[in-house]
Order: C-alpha cells, then structure tokens, then sequence
C-alpha cells in the first residue's frame, strides 16, 4: 500500500505537471526550431510572440465571457484561440515585411539577424505591457479539475490523493493534435514539402521554382500558430504575466538544442527532456520517500536537490552541457 501510496505522489507532482509543461516546451520549441531551420536564425523574440498570442486570446476570452459565451466545462480560452492565432499571424508577417526582409533581401550573417530579433523582442514585450499590463492574469475558467484528490481516495482507499486539472489534460490533447497537424503538413503537403527541401538546400529548392517568399511566410504563419498555442496553454496551466514568457525564452531555447536545433522531432523529446528535469531536480521527494523508506530511515528534510526559484538553472545546466559535449543534439540537428 504505501508503495502505491508513493507512486501516486510521484505522479502527482511529478509526472503529471511535467508532461503539461513538456507539451508545452515542445510547442515552443517546435517554433524555434523551424526559423532556425528554415530562415535559418534563432529567433529571440518568440518568448514574447507567445506573450502577444496570448494577450490576445485573454482579451478576445474576456469578450467572450462578457458577451454571456463559455465553452462549457472547457476553457472559454480554446474558442479565442484561433482569433489570437490571426491576430499574431498579421503581427508576425508585418515585422518579417518591415524588419526581417530587409536584412535577408542582403543575405545578412544569423548573428545580426540573431540581433535584429532582440530588438523585435523588446518592442514586442513592451507593445504587451503597455496593452495587457504587468500583473498577473488567470483567464482559465470552466471546470477546475478532471480528477480530484479527494475523489481519487474515496475511489482507491489511498492515503495519497491524485488531482489532475482540467488544464493540465487540454494542454496534452491540444498539442498532440498540434504535432500531428504539423507533421501531416510538412510531410504530405506541397506546401510542406517545398518548405522541407528550402531548409534542406535553399540553392536547389530556389532552381527547383521553389517561391522563397512564399516558404517564409508560411513559416512564419506556423510559428505564430504553435507560439500562440504554447503561450495559452502555459496561461491556463499556470497564469500569465509578460516577464515569465521572456524567462521561458530559456527551456525553450535548451529544449529545442537538446533535441537538435532545426529537427521537429528532437523538439518534442527536447520538451520533454527540460521539463522532466526542472521538475525532477526541484521536487522535494520527502513525501515518496516516507512512503518508500522505514520509519528509521524516513528524512526529516525536504529532500529537495534545488529550489524551484532556481528551476531554470537545470536548464541552463543542460543547455551547456549539450552544446559542450553534443552540439547537434540528441537527434543530430544542426550544428549550434
């Protein structure tokens, strides 16, 4: 009993919040790693394209809610998700016409177009701030929980009681079905396919008639659709505010390089990988361990390896350690 007491807890602060964040840090990362890919830069200002998606999806969500219209026992969020989508794809393209453009029309360096996206990032976070404001948002509403503690030990007879939120579920579903619309695209459309074979070789896909213009825009179309998703889900799972969007720019980063920089694929494990870690490493385990060890044995203390202030820090720790040792990641992307 107190071994399925213990496994409940690790699933319950652990497994279940990192699978969340994981599907959230695939999505991010799957935005990052298809401009490094395909227009061939990091873009840093895609912390704070997810923070402009969801400022829009909190305004449209709160016209809705005005307006008397709920999605049930579903976040209202899901229904303003495809304005907000719009919304960032319109922002996005705009600043690839007056920004971006101009420095690949000269076929400028990555590493000043690496810095031109700063300045978009500062521009974008401050255009947030200025709309939304500084506080922190909590736009989710609709039913709380799909699984209740106390439900789940009315139900089993454990001591240990398993919540899962509503949010928590969402985030999962929503970004499976976000992958496998992305992959079907980029494996059995045209459009995919064309934009496959421009990141592959840009000379040959050009010669091949391969419209450029038409492959950046939409990419950019995409990463405006998987920015907006992940930074509506973050919000619903935990809630929003314009400075933690710029401090995810981190584990999105590291998930993206972990699993190799320009490789959807590694995107995903990447996610996962970092969020895995963040939560593992900052989980103090003195519950699962009193359940585990006899009473002689039991800690006293929190058995915590890191505070969760500093959960970003194992990010960075991985971060290094891959570009040190495994440069093209675990699904040998591109090299850094």
């Amino acid at each position: 009993m107190d071994l399925l007491n213990a496994l409940v807890a690790f699933l319950n602060f652990v497994v279940v919040p990192a699978t969340a964040y994981g599907a959230q840090l695939a999505l991010g990362a799957l935005g990052v790693t298809l401009i490094y890919g395909i227009l061939r830069f990091s873009n840093f200002a895609h912390g704070d394209t997810m923070a402009l998606g969801t400022t829009a999806a909190i305004l449209m969500t709160w016209g809705l809610q005005a307006a008397g219209i709920s999605f049930g026992p579903l976040p209202t969020a899901l229904l303003a998700l495809p304005f907000a989508i719009a919304v960032t794809a319109l922002v996005v393209l705009g600043t690839d016409r007056v920004v971006y453009r101009f420095y690949r029309k000269r076929k400028v360096s990555p590493s000043i177009l690496v810095i031109v996206s700063l300045g978009v990032m500062f521009v974008m976070n401050g255009v947030t701030r200025f709309i939304i404001g500084v506080q922190d948002q909590s736009f989710a509403d609709g039913e709380r929980f799909l699984v209740t503690a106390r439900g789940f030990r009315d139900a089993t007879g454990l001591a240990e009681g398993l919540a899962i939120r509503t949010t928590q579920v969402v985030t999962v579903v929503v970004a499976v079905i976000a992958v496998a619309l992305l992959f079907w695209f980029l494996n059995r459309t045209r459009t995919g396919k064309s934009m496959r074979a421009y990141s592959d070789n840009e000379d040959l896909a050009l010669l091949s008639g391969i419209n450029p213009e038409r492959v950046v825009a939409v990419t950019w179309i995409i990463t405006a659709a998987l920015a907006t998703t992940a930074g509506v889900l973050y919000g619903l799972d935990k809630s929003f505010n314009p400075f933690t969007y710029f401090q995810l720019l981190l584990p999105i980063f590291a998930s993206a390089i972990v699993g190799g920089l320009g490789n959807p694929l590694g995107a995903i494990v990447g996610g996962f990988v970092i969020a895995f870690s963040e939560v593992t490493v900052t989980y103090a385990w003195k519950k699962v361990l009193t359940y585990i060890l006899p009473d002689s044995l039991a800690p006293t203390e929190l058995v915590q390896l890191m505070s969760t202030d500093y959960k970003f820090a194992v990010s960075f720790a991985i971060l290094i350690l891959v570009l040190l040792f495994m440069p093209t990641g675990l699904f040998k992307g591109k090299s850094v």
